[in-house]
């Protein structure tokens, strides 16, 4: 008995390992394209339903599914109407793990594990090393497949366990045990396939087989459910309703089963070509899962609105205006990091949103100093402070998703992140910067000509275009326009030249004071570092995909 405990269990971590290298295979090689594909074609949710379900059957997650789905509305990318459609077809997606397990494939898996060693530890391309560890986790799945089925082909021999999982017949209790199983290993998918091999081995019986399916289904929810804890609202709501989907689903499938739980077998058999002996159980199992999903997006479909209206109705209001001088991440997390599909989108979404205010905290420095204004200066001061304080933080993020795998194409863009984290959080010493200039100008009863005002004036709208520009170039990976923005950088170049002249040609006529005379140098100067750091963050990208694909065109950086 010991001998058969220690293969059920060898056969299992193979077969867990083997998923975990599959999907995450996946998610390093193609999870930035993935995620693209999940942010454009959701518009609506019939799309946002066929997205769900080629995504979830690509990667064999529908955990991974969702939980970007909740990362999404939290991040207010994808609107929780939209956010459904992928809850919808993660749920039918899930269910192509099991349907594979079913059709037998461990004959050839070991040509896959060779396959995959080969490709991971002889080939020094990246790409192929990555997709090495997809085709070895499709192998040591079945690898594991095959192990725990010989496992469980000599316990039909033992009298007491027969004897124990022929008495194992109580709905409910079969409910709650999907339930803990599926809670416990985050996966349904690891759930079900068990059951398909032992329903190949003629272990269970297919009806009892059906109500731990029902509790997989809500067991697999959990994840989601932990990744909205510390999220807004609608991401909480966005996890009601993978929950409500399924709990509503198992309630009406439990119904089902007890009134008409022989024509809904037979409604099985039917489709997936199968008889009722004992060889064809698992197959009937799998195919069992997949109809009961599909049954379910299609009853619920209609009635999604009311799910989500449901879901107001349980998590109510709306979430807390920041109080001032409170700091806070809106997208990222550090004591949870999110799926590693996601992980540096959140850090691309909480950079933008750093930037916004140290563009908002330049023009307001400016400002003040154009209207003497001395009495803004202490929130000016505040919102620097902040910026750091947020810069500090996704600093250690960076740090902490850069040690664990994600995509490729978000590996080669950490690097250019780190500095651009680090230009953004440099405009907003510039306009500490321009903030002591005032200071010291009140300290002395100093102004800037009228002159110089509106060169200061002319030189800001310029910066200010070029910073748009330059983070629209980072925020949607759109590069048509980066020689523009290499022109606009060189005209705050010539700019500072030809205001720096003016200043001298204004100080030798005496209009104005040789002690804004300093000053007003410097303002200049430092408009034109902001300029220089404006452009570091539009080719950031640029730099990233010319490393990742050599022919990429050359764009010469100022």
């Amino acid at each position: 008995m010991l001998t058969i405990l220690v293969s059920l269990l060898g056969g299992l971590g193979l077969f867990i390992a083997g998923m975990y290298m599959m999907s995450h295979g996946i998610e390093k090689v193609a999870g930035a394209k993935l995620r693209a594909i999940l942010e454009t074609f959701t518009r609506n949710r019939l799309t946002g339903l066929l997205v769900g379900l080629f995504f979830t059957a690509v990667i064999q997650s529908s955990s991974t599914a969702t939980v970007m789905a909740v990362t999404f509305v939290n991040s207010g990318l994808m609107a929780l109407n939209n956010a459904c459609g992928i809850i919808l077809g993660a749920n039918i997606g899930t269910t192509v793990t099991a349907l594979l397990v079913a059709f037998r494939l461990s004959a050839i898996a070991p040509i896959f594990v060779f396959a995959g060693a080969v490709m991971m530890n002889f080939i020094p391309n990246q790409v192929v090393k990555k997709s090495g560890e997809i085709v070895m986790g499709f192998g040591l799945l079945f690898v594991g497949i095959s192990t725990m089925s010989t496992a469980m082909g000599t316990l039909r021999d033992i009298p007491a366990v027969i004897q124990f999982l022929s008495s194992f017949t109580n709905p409910v209790l079969g409910v709650l045990m999907g339930f803990v199983i599926t809670s416990i290993v985050q996966s349904s998918s690891v759930t079900v396939s068990i059951l398909v091999v032992m329903g190949a081995q003629g272990l269970v019986d297919l009806r009892i087989c059906m109500f731990i399916i029902l509790g997989c289904n809500i067991g697999a929810c959990s994840s989601a459910i932990l990744t909205a804890i510390p999220c807004k609202k609608d991401a909480k709501r966005c996890a009601l309703i993978h929950l409500l989907f399924n709990v509503f689903g198992t309630i009406l499938m439990f119904v089902l089963l007890l009134f008409f739980a022989p024509q809904i077998e037979a409604i099985i058999r039917t489709i997936s070509g199968t008889g009722d002996d004992a060889g064809s159980l698992g197959r009937n199992i799998a195919f069992a899962h997949f109809l009961f999903k599909v049954f379910q997006v299609i009853v619920f479909y209609p009635f999604m609105d009311q799910i989500i209206k449901l879901t107001y109705v349980l998590v109510k209001g709306e979430d807390e205006v920041q109080k001032d001088g409170a700091y806070e991440l809106q997208y990222i997390n550090l004591s949870k990091l999110p799926n590693p599909a996601v992980a540096i989108y959140m850090a691309q979404q909480e950079m933008e949103r750093m930037a916004r205010m140290a563009f908002e905290n330049l023009n307001g420095a400016v400002q003040c100093l154009l209207r003497d204004d001395a009495d803004g200066l202490a929130k000016i001061y505040e919102n620097e402070h902040y910026i750091d304080w947020l810069s500090e933080q996704i600093n250690t993020y960076l740090t902490r998703i850069n040690q664990n795998a994600i995509p490729l194409r978000d590996a080669d863009l950490i690097s250019g992140y780190f500095h651009v984290n680090s230009d953004i959080e440099r405009i907003g010493d510039h306009a500490e910067d321009i903030a002591d200039i005032l200071k010291d100008f009140k300290l002395k009863n100093v102004q800037l000509s009228a002159e110089g005002k509106q060169d200061i004036k002319g030189m800001l709208e310029v910066v200010n275009k070029l910073m748009k520009d330059s983070l629209d170039i980072f925020a949607t990976g759109d590069m048509t326009h980066l020689e523009e923005v290499r022109v606009l950088e060189d005209k705050t170049d010539e700019l500072e030249i030809s205001l720096q002249d003016r200043h001298i040609q204004r100080l030798s006529e005496g209009k104005c004071s040789g002690e804004a005379s300093v000053s007003f140098s410097d303002l200049v100067s430092g408009l034109e570092r902001v300029g220089d750091h404006a452009i570091n963050i539009a080719f950031s990208l640029y730099e990233a995909k010319s490393h990742t694909q050599p022919g990429t065109a050359k764009i010469a950086k100022p």
